[in-house]
C-alpha cells in the first residue's frame, strides 16, 4: 500500500518540475513489475510514467545487480541521442521529494503485455515488423558510445558472469540437478570474448511498447552494462520470453534465423551460431537463478509481495527449457522416448481433501473476488489464483512424484545431494546411466505442478513420448 500522501507528493514534485499548478490525475500502478515499480499518471493533460524501486528493497537487495535509477536515466538519455526508440526522461527524483529512488519519463503509447500482442489480429502489422525493428534497435543500442555516459558501466567477462550466477545460486542454497549440469557446461565452454559493447540486458517482449503499427519504445534499462552484443540477441530468444509461442524462437514472433539475419544486415557480420547457443543457454539458466532470487527476496523479508513467491516456482519451466536446449547438442542415443503421462485426477470421495480446499479457494477468488477488481488489484488476484493452483496440484500429486524421483535416484545410485555435487564437479555427465531420463522426468513432474499450461511442457511431451 502507498502512503496516504503519495499523490500529494507526486503532485508537488510535478508542480515544481514543470513550474505549473496543473492537475494530477489518473494515477495508477501498472501491472507487473516484480523488480521495479511503474506508475502512470497525467499532469496538465500530459501523460507520464514514474519509474522507481519497490518499497522494502534496495538495488543491492534486488539480487540482479541492476544499475541505479540515476544511471538508467543517463542510459535512456544517451539512447534517445543515439536514435534508439526510447521515452524521454523528464525529471529525476531526489531524497527530499519523498517519493523514493526513480525518475519520470514521457509515457509511450501502446501495449506491453505479450499475450495481448502476439498472435492478435489487431497487432498483425506490428508483429510482421518486429523482426526488423528489434534488430535495428539492438544494433543502435550496441553502437551507443559508453564514453558519453557520466559514469562507467560494469563489464564482466563470460566466465565472470557465470561465476557470479553460480555464487548467487549457492548463496540461496540451490540444488537442481539440471542447473548443476548447465553451470558446469557453461563454465567449461565460456567463450574467450572481450567484446565491450553496451548491452540492454533485458531486451524482450514485455519490455517493449508496441502499437498496432510497430515498436514505439524500448523500456526497462536496469540491467544495462558492457558485454557481448550476442547476449542481447540470445536473451530475446530465451524460451521463457516466447510467451506461449514456443516454436517462434525470436521473442514469440519469428524464427531465430530471420532475426539474426536481420541483425547481421546492419553490421555486415554473420552471428556465430556457437556463440549464440552459449548465450541462449546462459540466458535460460540466468532466468532460472533469477526466479530463485525472487523467492529468496520474499523469504528474507526484502519484499513480501505474492508475485515473488509464484515467480520463485517458475524454475521448473527452466528445467524443461534447458533439457530441450541441451538435446540439440547431446548424442541422439540419450534422447530416447520416455513413458510419461500427465497426471489424471483421482475420483474424490469421503472427507474433503486438502487439494479440494485449495480448489475451492481458487474458485472463490475467481468467481467472487475478481469481478469487482481492476488494474493492479486484479493482477494480484490472478497471481493469488496461480499460487492456489500450484498448492492444489502439489497436494494432489506431489507425494507420488517424490516417490517416483526417489526410485530413479536409487537406481542411479546417488541421493539428490550426491547427484548435485557430482554434476557440479563434472564427475558425471549426461551419459551417466539413467541420468538424462531422470532430468527429463523430474522436469515434467515439477512443471505439471507449477505451470501445466507452460508451452514448453507440450513441446517436450510431443518430443519425448513414444
Amino acid at each position: 500500500m502507498e502512503s496516504p500522501d503519495f499523490k500529494q507528493k507526486l503532485a508537488d514534485f510535478c508542480a515544481k518540475t514543470f513550474r505549473s499548478v496543473g492537475l494530477l490525475a489518473d494515477v495508477r500502478r501498472l501491472s507487473g513489475g516484480a523488480s521495479m515499480e511503474s506508475w502512470s499518471f497525467t499532469f496538465d493533460d500530459e501523460a507520464f510514467v514514474l519509474r522507481r524501486l519497490p518499497k522494502g528493497i534496495s538495488r543491492d537487495e534486488e539480487g540482479m545487480r541492476g544499475i541505479s535509477l540515476a544511471t538508467q536515466a543517463d542510459i535512456i538519455d544517451l539512447a534517445v541521442q543515439s536514435e534508439v526508440t526510447a521515452p524521454i526522461v523528464r525529471a529525476r527524483l531526489k531524497p527530499e521529494d519523498g517519493l523514493g529512488e526513480g525518475f519520470i519519463m514521457d509515457k509511450a503509447e501502446g501495449e506491453t503485455l505479450p499475450h495481448k500482442i502476439l498472435g492478435k489480429p489487431e497487432f498483425a502489422e506490428a508483429e510482421s515488423r518486429l523482426t526488423e525493428q528489434c534488430a535495428l534497435e539492438l544494433w543502435r543500442i550496441h553502437n551507443m558510445v559508453p564514453e558519453n555516459l557520466p559514469e562507467p558501466l560494469e563489464y564482466l567477462s563470460p566466465a565472470q558472469l557465470i561465476d557470479q550466477q553460480r555464487e548467487r545460486y549457492d548463496e540461496i542454497g540451490g540444488a537442481i540437478p539440471i542447473f548443476e549440469y548447465a553451470f558446469h557446461w557453461l563454465q567449461s565452454n565460456a567463450p574467450a570474448s572481450d567484446v565491450r559493447k553496451i548491452v540492454h540486458g533485458d531486451f524482450r517482449m514485455g519490455n517493449l511498447m508496441i502499437t498496432s503499427s510497430g515498436l514505439s519504445a524500448v523500456l526497462d534499462w536496469e540491467l544495462t552494462r558492457l558485454g557481448d552484443p550476442i547476449q542481447d540477441l540470445a536473451y530475446l530468444c530465451t524460451p521463457s520470453w516466447r510467451f506461449g509461442h514456443y516454436e517462434k524462437v525470436a521473442g514469440g514472433f519469428d524464427t531465430a534465423e530471420a532475426f539474426l539475419a536481420a541483425y547481421a544486415s546492419h553490421g555486415g557480420e554473420t552471428v556465430d551460431p556457437e556463440r549464440f547457443r552459449y548465450w541462449l543457454i546462459y540466458s535460460t539458466l540466468w532466468w532460472g537463478v533469477s526466479c530463485l532470487l525472487m523467492g529468496e527476496i520474499w523469504r528474507s523479508n526484502g519484499d513480501r509481495s505474492l508475485e515473488r513467491t509464484v515467480i520463485g516456482r517458475r524454475v521448473s519451466e527452466v528445467e524443461i527449457d534447458l533439457a530441450l536446449l541441451f538435446e540439440g547438442i547431446l548424442p541422439s542415443k540419450l534422447c530416447t522416448p520416455i513413458d510419461w503421462q500427465s497426471p489424471t485426477l483421482p475420483e474424490d470421495c469421503g472427507e474433503i481433501s486438502y487439494d479440494e480446499l485449495l480448489t475451492a479457494l481458487g474458485e472463490w477468488n475467481k468467481e467472487k473476488v475478481q469481478p469487482d477488481l481492476k488494474g493492479h488489484d486484479m493482477f494480484q488476484s490472478r497471481v493469488a489464483g496461480n499460487a492456489l493452483g500450484i498448492a492444489q496440484r502439489h497436494a494432489r500429486h506431489g507425494q507420488n512424484f517424490q516417490a517416483a524421483s526417489d526410485a530413479r535416484l536409487k537406481a542411479i545410485g546417488l541421493d539428490h545431494g550426491q547427484l548435485c555435487a557430482a554434476l557440479s564437479e563434472g564427475r558425471i555427465n549426461a551419459e551417466y546411466p539413467g541420468l538424462w531420463d531422470h532430468f527429463r522426468l523430474s522436469a515434467l513432474e515439477r512443471l505439471s505442478i507449477d505451470q501445466p499450461k507452460y508451452a514448453g511442457l507440450e513441446v517436450a511431451l510431443n518430443k519425448w513420448r513414444p
